[in-house]
């Protein structure tokens, strides 16, 4: 069975929308897009360089991938756009038609939960989900992650959407690793409490 996981960065106050830049995501009069990008440092560029090249596939939500396909392939003298084009992609949707136009894009349309919950228990790949929040909160759901890395950021926006809804599940979770960085952002990994393997 694949492994399915989560890779965002949050504020302390648990905000994750438009962390890169301030076009990204301006949904609801978001005015703090690009909230990321000063905690950068050689220790998060190491520790998310060392997870890129783990390898795996992608699954994003259909926003997210949109954000994504009209960005990264554009992109050069960068270390991630050769992974990323190159990266196994599936894209979860009920309105896309295909076929996708980034390369190595396959849509799975449908009902979320259903769709990755058989590609979960096929062959292949680890699964790693970038972004997409609303495709996470169906997917916690139905308790279908395995781990959440999140970099945590020494933060309060105080508006912007959130990663974990206000009505979402009781989850418990456990600390399986946490590097912290330079500028104060804390790379944290955690695996449902029911989990016994690392």
């Amino acid at each position: 069975m694949r492994k399915i996981s989560v890779v965002n960065s949050v504020t302390l106050d648990g905000v994750m929308q438009a962390p890169g830049g301030s076009e990204e995501d301006t949904r609801g009069g978001f005015a703090h897009g690009g909230w990321a990008q000063p905690y950068n440092d050689p220790v998060m560029a190491r520790t998310m360089g060392e997870g890129m090249s783990e390898g795996g596939a992608l699954l994003f939500g259909r926003r997210t991938y949109e954000d994504f396909a009209a960005y990264w392939p554009r992109q050069r003298d960068n270390p991630f756009t050769p992974v990323l084009n190159a990266r196994q992609k599936y894209v979860v949707s009920t309105t896309l038609t295909g076929p996708l136009r980034w390369q190595n894009s396959t849509l799975l349309a449908g009902d979320a939960a259903e769709r990755v919950a058989a590609l979960k228990a096929g062959p292949g790949a680890d699964l790693t989900i970038l972004g997409s929040g609303a495709l996470i909160r169906s997917l916690l759901r139905h308790n279908l992650i395995d781990e959440y890395l999140l970099l945590i950021h020494p933060l309060l926006l105080g508006s912007g959407r959130r990663l974990f809804p206000d009505d979402g599940a009781s989850v418990p979770l456990r600390l399986v690793k946490s590097v912290p960085t330079t500028t104060g952002v804390i790379i944290a990994t955690y695996h449902p409490a029911e989990t016994t393997t690392m």
